[in-house]
C-alpha cells in the first residue's frame, strides 16, 4: 500500500490532537530531549506522554520521535524533521484559526465546536464536565461524569492517561460522542443496568428496517440522539421514549 502524502498525514495528526496536550508532549520534547521530562513539564504521567507520541505518530504514519542513546544522561529521545515539520503545521494552524475568529463577534464566532470535526459518529452533543472520579487504587480507568444542556447525566469510562491529555475537570465544556449503533432505544420504564447511561427524549424520526428500526430522539435542552429499537418499533412521534448505552461507547472531544 502507497503511504499517503506527507502533508495529508500530518494533517491527520493535527486533526485528532490539536485540542489535547499531545502537541505539547511532542513540542517538549523537542525542548528538552526526554520524554520523562516532557511528562513532568505538561503535568501528565510518563506513560501518557508515551501514549500521546504513539498516537500522534499512528496518525501522521511518520515516525516523529526517535529514541537516542549514549551521553551523559544515558538516552533520551530526540523530536524527527517530520516532528518539528507537524508543529509549525499546528502554530501556522493557531494564528490562522485565531484570525479568522477575530472577524466573527469580536473573536468569538458564538459556533458550536463540534462543527469543524470530522466523524462517523453520528451522536454529537455539547456537555459539560461535572466531576472526573477514579474508579480505584491502581486502577487504570476514571469514569468522567457530564451534564447535558437538559440537563441529563452522562457517564463516560476512559483511561487515566486520555483524561490526563485532555485535561479533563469539572466545568470544562466537551464534546460527547457515540456511534448510534451503540445505542439501544426503548421506551416504558428505563431501565437501571451497571454500566449503562439513559438519556431521555421524545421520538422525531422513525426509520423501519429489518430487524431494528432507526428512532431519532428530541432531546431536553436540544439536539438529537440516534439509536436503534426493535422492529416493528411500536411508538409514533412525540411519544417519550429513551437511549440507552454503555459508559465505555461515549467518547470525549475538546473544542481546538
Amino acid at each position: 500500500m502507497t503511504p499517503p502524502p506527507l502533508h495529508a498525514a500530518l494533517s491527520e495528526a493535527l486533526g485528532h490532537a490539536i485540542s489535547d496536550k499531545r502537541l505539547e508532549v511532542l513540542r517538549r520534547v523537542g525542548e528538552t530531549g526526554s520524554i520523562s521530562q516532557a511528562a513532568r513539564d505538561t503535568g501528565i504521567s510518563y506513560k501518557a506522554a508515551w501514549q500521546a507520541i504513539d498516537t500522534l505518530t499512528n496518525l501522521s504514519g511518520v515516525p516523529l520521535v526517535e529514541r537516542t542513546v549514549g551521553g551523559a544522561g544515558g538516552g533520551g529521545a530526540r523530536i524527527t524533521a517530520q516532528g518539528l515539520q507537524l508543529l509549525q503545521l499546528a502554530d501556522e494552524l493557531a494564528q490562522a484559526r485565531e484570525a479568522v475568529l477575530s472577524r466573527f463577534a469580536g473573536g468569538s464566532s458564538g459556533l458550536p465546536f463540534g462543527l469543524g470535526l470530522r466523524t462517523s459518529m453520528r451522536n454529537q452533543l455539547p456537555c459539560r464536565v461535572e466531576a472526573v472520579e477514579p474508579l480505584g487504587q491502581g486502577d487504570p480507568t476514571v469514569l468522567v461524569r457530564l451534564r447535558t444542556p437538559g440537563q441529563a447525566l452522562l457517564t463516560s469510562s476512559v483511561t487515566r492517561e486520555s483524561a490526563d491529555l485532555l485535561g479533563l475537570r469539572a466545568g470544562l465544556e466537551a464534546l460527547v460522542l457515540c456511534k448510534a449503533t451503540a445505542v439501544r432505544v426503548g421506551r416504558g420504564e428505563v431501565e437501571d443496568t451497571p454500566g449503562q447511561c439513559v438519556l431521555p427524549g421524545r421520538i422525531e424520526r422513525l426509520a423501519r428496517g429489518q430487524g431494528r428500526d432507526e428512532v431519532v430522539l428530541a432531546l431536553d435542552g436540544g439536539g438529537q440522539w440516534v439509536g436503534f429499537g426493535e422492529s416493528p418499533f411500536a411508538a409514533r412521534k412525540g411519544q417519550q421514549a429513551w437511549a440507552s448505552m454503555g459508559v465505555s461507547s461515549l467518547v470525549i472531544g475538546l473544542a481546538g
